[in-house]
């Protein structure tokens, strides 16, 4: 999906051909048309090629797949999910990432 969303289209040769280490082109196509079926990716034909486009804008995607993750291992707590995140960094957290933090932690305190 990084790549057809970065492209805005791509075939299934173009996918491999961006995949460090690819798989085979039949895993692609494959990998491709479950996407298509679970209504990710829409395609239009070109001679015999299919070219394949995202069918929903990536932040759209990316905040449904957030919220499902929140879900599943979080149990919808985002300060859960926060910690965690701040833990696989060790505690790390570089001063830019921390005044964006901030941020929209004060945003969401605002009534």
């Amino acid at each position: 999906m990084d790549i057809i969303y970065a492209r805005g289209e791509a075939t299934a040769a173009e996918v491999q051909e961006a995949l460090e280490d690819p798989p085979s082109y039949s895993a692609v196509r494959a990998l491709l048309r479950i996407l298509e079926e679970k209504g990710a990716l829409k395609h239009r034909e070109e001679g015999v090629r299919y070219i394949y486009s995202p069918t929903e804008a990536r932040e759209k995607v990316s905040r449904s797949a957030l919220r499902k993750v929140l879900h599943t291992f979080f149990e919808g707590s985002l300060a859960n999910a926060v910690a965690a995140l701040v833990d696989a960094r060790d505690g790390k957290i570089s001063p830019d990432e921390l005044k964006r933090l901030e941020v929209v932690i004060k945003q969401a305190r605002k009534p």
